[in-house]
């Protein structure tokens, strides 16, 4: 079977004002071209993934960085022979992914971004907290070495962790990461604002780290969550279908769930 499906995770954190009356034309422009997915709006910018035909994917991404505001959206690929959806939804959230803590805002505030090739020296140094932004059940399908685990179910509760944290006391070096970059990247700027100085976080996330470090010098371990059917994917960004579920996870599989990316 031909991998004739492309499959786009994509953020940007930029000031859209106008997010409300970006919902239906957006909308309608990706159901117009089959393609389906999430994409959340809110004024601090967009968030998602959307998975259809490639002209159809690649049309809608420049459809998207045509806005100035958006010029510079980045987003991170991989393929699969269906489609990954069920359908299509745009949404309108307060955050693009929740934090629940006022005047966090990486458009004003975010930390240092470090490229994969450059990310293994990092959490290689003893004097880095390695910080797994994710979810607990995301944390147990894969994860890099020496990475702390917060125990979180979602993302607001990330904020509480950090207040409680022995790791954290006298405010360590801080390296950060997360699935497609932007938990981590929000979560710089809230670690920012607690008085944490050095705070770093994997530009492009975990799956930007899999296409760019080769397997055999990768220090990652097991298998990546995402946010749709595939469940999770390998070192080789390959779908994996749920052929393998940690205990910890099978509350979120197999039910429909409409995941949100973060």
């Amino acid at each position: 079977m031909s991998n004739q499906y492309l499959i786009a995770a994509l953020y940007k954190f930029a000031t859209l004002e106008n997010y409300e009356e970006m919902r239906d034309a957006l909308k309608r422009f990706c159901v117009e071209r089959d393609v389906r997915g999430s994409l959340l709006l809110a004024r601090e910018g967009i968030n998602g993934t959307v998975c259809g035909p490639q002209d159809g994917v690649r049309e809608l991404l420049e459809h998207l960085r045509a806005d100035p505001r958006l010029a510079d959206l980045e987003h991170k690929e991989a393929w699969s022979h269906r489609h990954v959806f069920k359908r299509m939804k745009v949404r309108l959230k307060q955050e693009i992914v929740r934090l629940a803590v006022d005047g966090i805002d990486p458009n004003e505030l975010v930390g240092t971004y470090v490229k994969p090739e450059d990310w293994n020296d990092l959490i290689s140094d003893p004097d880095v907290v390695v910080i797994d932004t994710r979810n607990d059940y995301e944390y147990a399908f894969g994860t890099f070495e020496r990475a702390l685990n917060p125990n979180t179910q979602s993302f607001r509760e990330f904020p509480d962790w950090v207040q409680k944290a022995v790791e954290l006391e006298n405010k360590p070096k801080v390296a950060m990461f997360c699935t497609g970059g932007i938990r981590c990247e929000k979560a710089t700027s809230l670690m920012l604002r607690e008085g944490f100085e050095e705070v770093y976080h994997l530009q492009g996330g975990i799956l930007n780290y899999l296409e760019k470090v080769p397997e055999d010098k990768s220090l990652w371990k097991g298998e990546c969550f995402v946010f749709d059917d595939r469940v999770s994917v390998d070192h080789k960004l390959e779908p994996r279908w749920g052929e393998w579920v940690p205990e910890q996870a099978r509350h979120v599989i197999n039910e429909d769930t409409d995941y949100d990316n973060g």
